[in-house]
């Protein structure tokens, strides 16, 4: 049967893009269907805004610590929020025209709708009164915040997709949730001066992190007067005069000018028509795949957060180019998810790449651990009693770094090239021979030498 595409691939997030554009250098003939705009949650209404904003946010603490440098005036500076948004807007709208120019030049196809299935092989573009076929077809539609479903009055709240084009700066929010996206937006609005609530029905933030990141992180905040009630869930939202009133478990209120829900995101499979393409769904809600992000129907894919392994951007785009090496360039590759770094920008932020010190003693038994917090040289000189984390978590029997974990400033930087060292297997006693980089923060992660050992695990043995 001849087809009108080798490879459609619906949607242009960073996954489906390195997908079309490697596929389409081969000759392939390839097209990309976008329902929103090029770039993705990554470049649109993720990564990248969030960090201008991460930014922008921090600049009031970079003001205040300059004082203790000898600078005078910081106090009089003003931050304008539409001033802000415009420049924001227009990065993005150039980042995601810089995608489309990609697409184009690669010679891909590019249509502004939805596509959904007809049948396994058949595309029905959404409002163009037009169907198209394809030989090999890829899902790489991403995902979607949430709003829970046994709260009342949730409807009421914004997800972080609105929290990027909030037309006004609020005085006041309450965000619900524990993740990184909660922490990070919770920071966020802190630095720009906005009263923050972090509410978070587990014991503390962050779940899944390392446990001294997780407390490290919380004592940080608490130092910096950002709010946070924990062990506590919504029970109802209203209106209100001026904003909202949430109602929390053990009759905890809490009124702002707006409510921010951040409880986690799902895959965006709704209106695909995937049983016409005959690609399940795990139990998650999520497109099952293999290794090689092979669905049930054999010539369709799925990469990203779609299929819900590891929701990363540079992830997405890894498991794309081992997509279109196998299928397109005849070299089967399969992405290995182990060993991946990921950054928490909370302020301080958070780097972390392997496996935490819990995760280690279930795998291993008994593990070493290098653990280390001081003053940043930066932080200290102005009077600021901000403390960095540092922790390297080493297997016993062959001396591997196996977890590294750290907050502080420049965290997500450090934590890029620890991540090779991780990744490569290299051994403590390597990392020791590495000469240190002095003065600077970096150089703690060759310079741990005593081993550190939990109060708890003292008294156990």
């Amino acid at each position: 049967m001849a087809y009108d595409y080798d490879l459609f691939v619906i949607g242009a997030g960073s996954g489906g893009v390195r997908a079309a554009r490697l596929a389409a250098m081969t000759g392939a003939r390839v097209a990309v269907a976008e329902e929103s705009r090029v770039g993705g949650t990554c470049v649109i209404r993720g990564c990248v805004p969030k960090k201008l904003m991460v930014y922008a946010s921090n600049f009031a603490r970079e003001f205040e610590l300059a004082k203790g440098y000898g600078w005078s005036g910081c106090d009089s500076l003003n931050f304008s929020w539409p001033t802000f948004l415009d420049h924001k807007d227009r990065e993005i709208a150039r980042l995601s025209g810089a995608y489309t120019a990609n697409l184009k030049k690669a010679g891909a196809d590019l249509f502004d709708t939805k596509a959904r299935f007809v049948d396994p092989h058949t595309l029905e573009l959404v409002g163009k009164d037009r169907t198209v076929t394809a030989e090999r077809i890829l899902i790489a539609t991403g995902g979607r915040p949430r709003l829970p479903d046994d709260v009342p009055g949730a409807e009421l709240a914004i997800t972080s997709d609105e929290a990027f084009h909030l037309p006004e700066l609020p005085k006041s929010i309450l965000i619900v949730g524990g993740g990184y996206i909660a922490v990070e937006f919770g920071c966020i609005f802190h630095g720009l001066g906005v009263d923050v609530t972090l509410a978070y029905r587990g014991s503390n933030l962050l779940r899944g992190f390392d446990e001294d990141v997780r407390a490290h992180v919380a004592g940080e905040l608490a130092k910096r007067g950002l709010k946070v009630a924990l062990a506590c869930q919504h029970e109802r939202i209203e209106k209100i005069e001026g904003g909202f009133r949430s109602h929390l478990t053990d009759s905890m209120l809490v009124d702002t000018e707006q409510v921010m829900f951040a409880v986690g995101r799902e895959p965006h499979v709704k209106g695909l028509g995937l049983e016409a393409a005959g690609v399940k769904l795990n139990d998650k809600g999520a497109i099952a795949v293999d290794d090689f992000s092979q669905t049930s129907a054999p010539h369709i894919f799925a990469v990203g957060d779609v299929t819900d392994r590891m929701n990363l951007t540079p992830v997405a785009i890894r498991e794309a180019a081992a997509f279109a090496q196998t299928v397109y360039y005849d070299r089967p590759t399969k992405f290995d998810h182990a060993d991946v770094p990921t950054a928490v920008f909370s302020q301080p932020p958070a780097g972390v790449v392997g496996l935490t010190e819990s995760e280690a003693r279930h795998k291993l038994g008994r593990v070493d651990v290098y653990r280390t917090t001081f003053r940043a040289m930066k932080t200290a000189f102005a009077g600021d009693d901000e403390q960095t984390l540092m922790k390297l978590v080493v297997c016993p029997h062959d001396g591997k770094v196996v977890g590294c974990h750290i907050v502080g400033p420049d965290a997500p930087e450090m934590i890029q090239l620890a991540a090779i060292a991780v990744k490569a297997g290299l051994t403590k006693a390597q990392w020791d021979a590495t000469c240190a980089l002095h003065p600077s923060a970096a150089e703690e992660l060759v310079t741990l030498h005593e081993k550190y050992t939990p109060a708890e695990l003292i008294a156990a043995e």
